[in-house]
């Protein structure tokens, strides 16, 4: 009988699991949709389920399927620093190879990631507590306020989306409405999403952050008669779901006087929108001014650049309330060192390759592209935006502001057509979400916003829609001619001024692009 070295029995069954693992990966496309459909849970939905894609690798802002046909990923807000980011994947290696455990025992990872993470935020914001998951660390959240507070009742924002565990859902009215006879949690109170585009108060209104505090106000007012108390008020920085919703500034610190008046607290939810995103600020929150600190801050998604870690950050009077309530708080892989590896990797690679300013400076051009794309078709009625997190809302009447939500579907399944990933969100289903890998390039954005120029323009066609004619002002000037069926509002993000849409419509003809 032959024996093996041990050194090359280990290859061996080293090169055996490698085989295992190479034919998982080889199933015909068919045969994983047919696994999955006998597998997985029916309400798992799928990208395209028409067409699903099959994905086997990615690198940077690109995935690839099992063909090899690469694709431009303009959604996926969870690989942050980019798919396979050689960085994050090398210290998660070493560090797995190293040691991994329960953060009952010290280490150093953990605090290290701790005091990094902490200065990037307000000085007050000092204690962490490390989950697993954005729902994770918003269930937390809400337990860190009821236990401070000793109060109840939490007041959200309509089309708002905060994670997928039960105490979530009741705060998420973006889930709960979708529920057959579901009724709304009498501790739970929904008010104005702040959107200025189609919300109640918009941007002619001469305070609308006034006015939308206000209704916060009343919600906790009303509470009060009913014998309730508010113990948090929860809001996305910058409302994703709910169509890529940009709140007025003030609004936050308005919102959280009426708040704090009433015993309860701030948590902001940074799931979505942190960690560079918005490009001006580390923090979206930090849009709203330096005089707005939240008490709560949660966070998710882009901190692991794809690996499940989350975090919850509150300041030591909210900790030290959880910690008297005389229940330990554990969490097994929560701030395990793999995770706290991989979330120091993450805050390298953004400060190294600047990813925090490449968001600034491409989320603009990209914003500036879309702006002049609403000046060359009717069906675009919005554009709105921070950094590299950017909607566009798509409308079949300014005035009644419509939405054009097949439409936004059809640019979606054609984008991929052209190997651009892409998604509409919103209560309509008609914004397209711009939240791509923070590596997204100038070049990237040209690509994408002169497809959708394309599918614009024949969609357009087809419905016999067209843009008003332009008058010449007495100046010479060009100026658009609002017909009495147009809204006409102009609502930009506030990053850089459009340039002329027929010199960048040449632009965009004549750039080479990718392969």
């Amino acid at each position: 009988m032959l024996i093996l070295p041990t050194m090359a029995f280990s290859v061996l069954m080293s090169m055996a699991s490698l085989n295992v693992r190479m034919t998982a990966e080889i199933f015909p496309k068919v045969k994983t949709i047919d696994l999955r459909k006998k597998h997985i849970g029916p309400s798992c939905k799928v990208f395209f389920s028409h067409d699903p894609i099959k994905i086997v690798r990615a690198k940077g802002q690109y995935m690839y399927d099992e063909n090899g046909v690469r694709y431009l990923d303009c959604i996926n807000n969870v690989a942050h620093v980019g798919h396979s980011h050689p960085m994050v994947v090398k210290a998660g290696a070493e560090q797995m190879e190293l040691l991994n455990t329960n953060s009952r025992f010290l280490h150093d990872n953990l605090v290290q990631y701790a005091q990094r993470l902490q200065a990037t935020l307000p000085e007050k914001l000092s204690v962490c507590y490390f989950v697993n998951s954005g729902s994770e660390a918003n269930d937390l959240a809400l337990r860190l306020a009821w236990e401070y507070t000793g109060h109840k009742d939490v007041i959200t924002l309509d089309n708002a989306y905060h994670g997928h565990v039960s105490s979530l859902i009741n705060i998420s009215p973006y889930k709960f409405h979708q529920l057959a006879n579901a009724e709304q949690s009498k501790s739970v109170h929904v008010a104005l999403s702040p959107d200025l585009y189609r919300g109640n108060y918009r941007q002619d209104h001469p305070d609308p952050a006034t006015a939308y505090a206000d209704d916060v106000n009343n919600l906790i007012q009303k509470a009060h008669e009913k014998g309730h108390k508010v113990a948090a008020f929860i809001a996305e920085s910058l409302q994703s779901c709910g169509g890529q919703v940009i709140p007025p500034a003030g609004y936050f610190q308005k919102v959280a006087q009426h708040v704090h008046r009433a015993g309860g607290l701030f948590i902001a939810d940074e799931v979505q929108v942190g960690f560079g995103r918005v490009g001006t600020h580390f923090w979206a929150f930090q849009l709203q001014g330096e005089d707005f600190v939240p008490d709560i801050v949660t966070m998710g998604k882009p901190i692991g650049n794809g690996h499940p870690m989350s975090c919850v950050v509150t300041t030591r009077e909210v900790a030290e309330a959880f910690k008297n309530s005389g229940m330990e708080y554990f969490n097994t892989f929560g701030g395990n060192p793999v995770s706290c590896a991989i979330g120091l990797a993450v805050l390298d690679v953004i400060e190294k390759e600047d990813l925090q300013g490449n968001a600034l400076r491409v989320g603009g051009y990209l914003t500036r592209l879309l702006e002049q794309q609403k000046e060359k078709h009717p069906l675009v009625g919005d554009i709105r935006g921070r950094g590299l997190f950017v909607g566009a809302e798509l409308v079949r009447d300014r005035v009644k502001l419509t939405p054009a939500t097949a439409e936004a579907q059809d640019i979606i399944y054609k984008l991929k057509e052209q190997h651009i990933l892409l998604s509409a969100d919103g209560p309509h289903r008609n914004v397209l979400k711009f939240k791509p890998p923070m590596c997204f390039s100038e070049e990237d954005a040209d690509m994408v916003v002169e497809k959708i120029d394309q599918i614009l323009t024949d969609i357009e066609k087809a419905l016999g829609l067209q843009m008003p004619s332009t008058v010449h002002t007495k100046n010479g000037s060009r100026k658009r001619n609002v017909q009495p069926e147009e809204n006409g509002c102009h609502h930009s993000n506030g990053i850089g001024h459009s340039h002329d849409t027929s010199q960048q419509h040449a632009s965009l003809q004549n750039k080479r692009l990718r392969p």
